[in-house]
């Protein structure tokens, strides 16, 4: 067996400011999950203040959507603890995790394409704090594109629109999987700019797993890279993006233009 990295020299998270916080929204406590016979999140713990924005990266097949599926409770827990507003959520099925504010758009942009916009909005509306006209003020596009079904969207617009349905669901705590892949660079800085307007005027609560670490890591709080399961690295957003060597070492092949073929899925 490898002996575990050496974070001596790195900064925590479970050690600064998100596990002194006050009110800890999310926390983790040794974390152990996959999927059928394979562990892939391996004794992950962490702590995520109420309010803060973090940047979620490492290399494809290094356990960052398996995390996020295991917070929404889409992977067999082995062992471990996930506590959400204070309360033990380890063993709540997914509906209910998200009944109780978790929010989550993951990669396949989950919306009915058959549906148009405002019927994919009013659809899961639950709430009174997110309305469809809160939603265009966030996404003036989608308000433009109103009667447009989903099928007749572009990739960017149905990623707003996938983000605007988590958000009529009133979440204390939104996950994003990926939200910037494929999209022009346009739509990225409107999405990007969107996404930071709710966590820093909102006081959102956002996870975001994402390759382009440079583009995110502006907009967020904290940082941590994983690998195998576990955190390699943590740390301020902006001491991970003026830190060349962990950004290499970590985060070098992540960082690559993406390939015109699209490689095969893996646990990332």
């Amino acid at each position: 067996m490898s002996e575990p990295p050496d974070l001596s020299h790195q900064v925590s998270l479970s050690q600064t400011s998100l596990s002194r916080a006050i009110s800890d929204l999310l926390e983790i406590d040794d974390l152990v999950a996959g999927y059928r016979e394979a562990i892939v999140i391996n004794g992950l713990s962490l702590r995520l203040a109420d309010g803060k924005a973090l940047a979620l990266l490492g290399r494809n097949g290094t356990g960052k959507t398996t995390l996020i599926d295991t917070i929404i409770g889409l992977t067999r827990h082995i062992s471990g603890r996930i506590r959400f507003k204070g309360e033990d959520i380890t063993h709540l099925p997914p509906e209910k995790r998200a009944a109780i504010g978790i929010g989550w758009v993951p990669q396949e942009r989950n919306i009915f394409r058959s549906l148009t916009v405002e019927e994919n909005l009013t659809v899961v509306q639950r709430g009174t704090a997110w309305t469809v006209a809160r939603a265009y003020a966030l996404f003036p596009r989608l308000g433009e594109r109103r009667r447009n079904l989903g099928n007749q969207l572009s990739g960017g617009e149905q990623q707003m629109l996938a983000v605007a349905r988590a958000l009529m669901l009133d979440p204390a705590l939104l996950l994003l999987d990926e939200p910037l892949e494929g999209l022009a660079p346009i739509i990225v800085d409107e999405l990007l700019a969107a996404i930071a307007r709710l966590n820093r005027e909102d006081g959102l609560t956002t996870i975001l797993v994402e390759q382009k670490a440079r583009k995110i890591l502006p907009f967020t709080d904290e940082a941590i890279i994983l690998d195998r399961g576990a955190i390699v690295y943590a740390a301020r957003s902006q001491a991970l993006l003026a830190d060349e060597t962990a950004m290499s070492a970590h985060l070098a092949v992540a960082e690559r233009p993406a390939r015109s073929r699209r490689s095969p899925p893996s646990h990332n």
